[in-house]
């Protein structure tokens, strides 16, 4: 569980240190990730290349893996990256997108997370069962299952790979195999808006970076997530004005607001 103070003082350390955050991300999000770890004050790099990923690594903070468009270049990438990230000692958060609806996608996670599983893996309920259930599908990107009936799954996938599991949704369910948090607020227009999930798990790793708890980090990052979207939701009219809305609010966003529309987790 996390306060207030915690989650606020987690926010200026970001925009101090301006963590430099790694992805290697998919073709969709890419400008959309870039532009709201800009806007929480991270520092984004998106360098997919197998020539250069290692190197990349070296100098970051924190390395996100995002599935969402694979290719073999960039599933070798994704593994030359994450055992630098290993061997330097940096967190990974891993985006396990459309787990479940291909036997490649669901191999590409197995391998990155039997190599050197991630500290964190984000993803929506049917994508979480996937990667405990790998028969399990999924309906393109979008979950046709509910957190809490994934819950157990998630906690058992938590533990046996030392991971903090993050299933996101209306209620954001955070595990890390044995505690379970439980965050809510947002708005239903996030669900409208392509790749507010993966920019999730980009926020994600810049919380990573700055905070050695791969626990709050994650919870400190939905709670970001949540709160901007409320607060961006007031004044969209709709998904291409929530977009906006949500970048100004997540750059913008203060104490007073944190303390606003902070909402206690169960």
């Amino acid at each position: 569980m996390t306060t207030r103070e915690e989650l606020i003082n987690d926010l200026k350390r970001v925009r101090e240190q301006s963590p430099l955050v790694h992805n290697i991300t998919n073709y969709v999000v890419m400008n959309n990730t870039a532009n709201a770890l800009l806007a929480v004050g991270a520092s984004p790099v998106m360098a997919h290349s197998v020539d250069e990923v290692e190197d990349m690594v070296k100098i970051a903070s924190s390395l996100v893996i995002n599935i969402g468009t694979l290719s073999k270049k960039w599933v070798k990438a994704m593994l030359l990256a994450n055992k630098a990230a290993h061997k330097k000692g940096i967190p990974v958060v891993l985006d396990p997108v459309g787990a479940g609806a291909t036997p490649y996608r669901n191999e590409v996670c197995a391998k990155i997370m039997e190599e050197h599983c991630p500290k964190i893996i984000r993803g929506n309920a049917s994508e979480i069962l996937s990667l405990s259930l790998p028969s399990t599908n999924t309906k393109g990107v979008d979950s046709l299952d509910k957190a809490e009936d994934t819950i157990e799954f998630a906690k058992d996938l938590a533990y046996n790979y030392k991971s903090i599991i993050v299933i996101s949704g209306a209620v954001d369910h955070i595990t890390d195999g044995i505690r379970v948090v439980k965050i809510k607020g947002g708005s239903p227009l996030m669900a409208r808006v392509t790749g507010l999930g993966c920019t999730s798990t980009a926020i994600i790793g810049a919380f990573a970076a700055i905070n050695p708890d791969p626990f709050k980090a994650a919870i400190h990052a939905m709670r970001v997530m949540k709160i901007a979207g409320e607060i961006a939701a007031e004044t969209a009219k709709g998904p291409g004005s929530m977009q906006l809305q949500f970048l100004d609010v997540l750059y913008n966003l203060s104490d007073e607001d944190i303390i606003n529309h902070f909402q206690e987790a169960e």
